[in-house]
């Protein structure tokens, strides 16, 4: 009987190292991990934005801080990621006036910076994607770059004005000699002008609407947004 307990003991004894080393030498499967308090603002997402204050090439200078507020909130799957009121900063990256006789106006600058109505500050790449509310601008590249009109048509017509005036009052002091001198001594005196006056400036007043336009993936903490905005 005592023999018979010694062998029973062994074998139970045998069968829970077995089942131990087979647990050991099993490795688990790894569960994939997901983190729900991340979201993320997908590349290419385009933001509607308010400036906050004047935008100028003539007074605005490299480095200067751009201040501007979105407009209109950015939602994914039901969820806003930023909400209207969202502060933007950033900084102006170039400025060029307008030369006297070739060369247009231009200023390019770059966003770096959401504040949330919380105080939440997420960091980004952004650039000017359109601006829809700047009369006589267009973008100059995929940079960026704010553009003023070309103005090769409302010089043409200084010179044209003149040289009719300089005809007219030719004409009347001298007949049909005096008014062809007249037009000559007319259009080189516009032509003066249109060299000597500089085109015009890239002007984007306080309020001014711009799009912006996200250049890469942005990651948000989910806690630190609400779900619901009013």
């Amino acid at each position: 009987m005592r023999a018979l307990m010694t062998l029973l003991l062994l074998t139970s004894l045998s069968a829970a190292q077995t089942a131990s080393t087979a647990k050991l030498d099993s490795p688990e499967k790894p569960t994939p991990s997901t983190n729900q308090n991340q979201l993320m603002i997908p590349a290419g997402t385009k933001v509607p934005i308010a400036l906050k204050h004047a935008i100028s090439t003539k007074s605005s200078r490299e480095g200067e801080s751009v201040y501007a507020e979105t407009t209109f909130p950015v939602v994914l799957n039901s969820r806003v990621l930023i909400p209207a009121g969202t502060y933007v900063q950033g900084k102006i990256s170039h400025v060029q006036r307008a030369g006297h006789v070739k060369g247009r106006a231009e200023v390019l600058m770059h966003f770096t910076t959401l504040i949330y109505p919380s105080g939440y500050t997420v960091v980004l790449p952004g650039s000017v994607e359109n601006v829809p509310g700047a009369a006589k601008t267009s973008m100059k590249d995929d940079e960026g770059t704010i553009r003023q009109d070309s103005q090769t048509g409302e010089k043409v017509g200084t010179v044209a004005t003149a040289a009719g005036t300089g005809a007219v009052i030719g004409g009347l002091s001298h007949g049909v000699k005096g008014g062809l001198i007249g037009a000559g001594v007319g259009g080189a005196v516009g032509s003066a002008i249109a060299m000597l006056s500089r085109g015009n400036d890239v002007k984007l007043d306080a309020g001014t609407t711009l799009e912006m336009v996200i250049q890469r993936e942005v990651p948000l903490d989910a806690g630190r947004i609400p779900a619901v905005v009013r």
